[in-house]
C-alpha cells in the first residue's frame, strides 16, 4: 500500500514537472541542437496536456486505493 503511493507521488511531481516545462514556467533540461529539426518544441508542447492529465491520473489513483 505504502508502494501505491510512492508511485502516485512520482507520478504527481511528474506531471508538475511536464506542466512547468509545456507551460514555460520550467526550462527543459536538454537543448535542441540547431540542426536537429524542431521536435523537441513539439515534445514540449504535447507536455501541455500530458502534465495536467498525469496530475489528475496520480490524484484519482490515490484517492481510490
Amino acid at each position: 500500500m505504502i508502494a501505491d503511493y510512492i508511485d502516485q507521488f512520482i507520478m504527481f511531481c511528474a506531471g508538475l514537472w511536464m506542466s512547468g516545462v509545456g507551460f514555460g514556467l520550467l526550462a527543459f533540461p536538454i537543448q535542441a541542437n540547431p540542426a536537429q529539426p524542431g521536435w523537441w518544441e513539439h515534445l514540449i508542447k504535447q507536455f501541455k496536456w500530458m502534465g495536467p492529465l498525469l496530475v489528475v491520473i496520480a490524484i484519482v489513483l490515490a484517492v481510490a486505493k
